[in-house]
């Protein structure tokens, strides 16, 4: 047995989506979207005026760990069973990470900002995670944070 969250879960990835759909639903989201291709997924919503996306990295189904087992390879409907399997527990994953965010902005235990910084979603696109982690990985490379500071030029 995994230790790996819900790792043996018969939870479909659609009941999974739904439930993550209801979840932000109940926390006062008032838009949703989804969109899958083979490689991930996407949620996006819209709370506290806020855009909000997650993309969930979807395995790759012909990845030896699907494919094979401790004595060889698998038969191909094994190894659809061992890649589906996979792919419901990173949903139920999803699922409990968004739920336990917007649980903890309800408690006061965060801000929504402080909670889904990363995740939100800026004019143009580009979620803040992807324009700001560039500047931290320099700064972590080179003990100079002014590239941290560049991007709060402006910023009131």
């Amino acid at each position: 047995m995994s230790a790996r969250y819900a790792a043996a879960t018969d939870v479909s990835s659609d009941r999974s989506r739904a439930e993550i759909e209801r979840t932000l639903t109940r926390y006062g989201a008032d838009q949703f979207a989804y969109m899958a291709s083979r490689e991930r997924a996407v949620i996006a919503f819209v709370i506290e005026g806020r855009q909000v996306r997650f993309v969930l990295t979807l395995p790759d189904r012909h990845d030896r760990e699907f494919t094979h087992h401790s004595r060889g390879a698998r038969t191909a409907s094994a190894a659809e069973a061992a890649y589906e399997q996979a792919v419901r527990q990173r949903w139920r994953a999803l699922a409990l990470v968004v739920k336990a965010k917007l649980e903890a902005v309800e408690a006061g235990i965060v801000t929504f900002e402080q909670e889904f910084l990363a995740h939100m979603v800026l004019p143009g696109g580009r979620s803040v995670f992807d324009v700001v982690a560039p500047a931290v990985e320099q700064a972590y490379a080179t003990g100079d944070t002014s590239g941290l500071l560049q991007l709060t030029a402006g910023a009131p």
